[in-house]
């Protein structure tokens, strides 16, 4: 397990999986087709998307056990590194990944806006779980760059290859979406958890001694990666997670501000906030008016 694999090319993965290299750049991968193998710490250096078909049962999702018959999206971004079982048995794999370089994306629309998938940051216990007509949808979009590849390259291979790309992501925006509502229960209460650690935090001397909460550290609290994190607040409050711990530190502030006898510097740093100038400038964003405004209004 220690032992990691680097996979730098298409090249490189095709290979090691027994895959021909159709596209320098794209490929849809057939890993049953890989010899069988050990668990290894795996290097990806381009955007990899596997559909794992394998029966695995019940799978570990926080407190809670869930049955997942039908398949899983597990998104890794380039230079993420990926962990195997912890065993040191042979497995045959067997599912389907869909894997491209960034070069691939580069002058495209897609290329522009794939920061914007942000599931390809989300941990592996935050994977994308399909039902059966999802997941016909998805083999369907795996088809079309196919047979794109399949077709040989030409003058439009890579406008209709991208375009199919950017249309299976469209559709795993649309999937995220749907499981943040139907597995509304496995995050119940999310957004009071959250609301209860930032009252804990200011309760504290940590805004002193850490600064301002992140939205890292919140999701690091919540054992929960920060995209996904935001991405769950965002869906659950329609403003994303930044935004509402400002809006927490300015409720704080309003408090303390009608304290005569702490100045604005004193309630900036008690807050967190490194600067007081900082402070300032936030609250005048979000009221309207400066602290001090804000005290001889109140």
């Amino acid at each position: 397990m220690d032992h990691l694999r680097r996979f730098e090319t298409i090249r490189d993965y095709n290979t090691f999986n027994n895959n021909e290299t159709r596209h320098p750049l794209v490929n849809v991968v057939d890993v049953s087709k890989a010899s069988p193998r050990r668990a290894s710490n795996m290097y990806f250096g381009f955007y990899t998307v596997f559909l794992k078909e394998v029966n695995c049962g019940d799978l570990r999702y926080g407190r809670h056990t869930y049955d997942y018959q039908e398949g899983t999206l597990v998104f890794i971004a380039p230079g993420q590194v990926i962990g195997g079982y912890d065993t040191s048995e042979l497995y045959q794999p067997k599912g389907t990944a869909l894997i491209f370089h960034a070069d691939l994306l580069h002058g495209t629309s897609l290329g522009r806006h794939m920061h914007e998938y942000s599931f390809f940051g989300y941990q592996s216990n935050e994977a994308l779980h399909l039902s059966e007509r999802e997941r016909k949808i998805v083999l369907e979009c795996f088809a079309k760059i196919e047979y794109e590849l399949e077709h040989g390259v030409d003058q439009h291979s890579k406008r209709l290859i991208v375009s199919n790309l950017e249309l299976f992501l469209n559709y795993c925006v649309r999937f995220y979406d749907r499981q943040f509502i139907t597995r509304e229960h496995v995050h119940q209460g999310i957004l009071e958890r959250f609301e209860a650690l930032l009252n804990r935090y200011f309760q504290t001397n940590k805004p002193q001694t850490l600064g301002l909460p992140s939205v890292a550290y919140c999701a690091s609290e919540l054992n929960l990666s920060a995209k996904y994190f935001g991405d769950l607040i965002k869906k659950e409050t329609g403003q994303s997670a930044q935004a509402y711990i400002q809006a927490k530190v300015i409720d704080r502030a309003k408090d303390k501000i009608f304290d005569p006898d702490k100045t604005v510097s004193e309630i900036a740093y008690e807050l967190g906030f490194k600067y007081p100038q900082h402070f300032s400038r936030l609250f005048k964003q979000r009221v309207g008016h400066s602290p001090l405004e804000y005290r001889s209004l109140n």
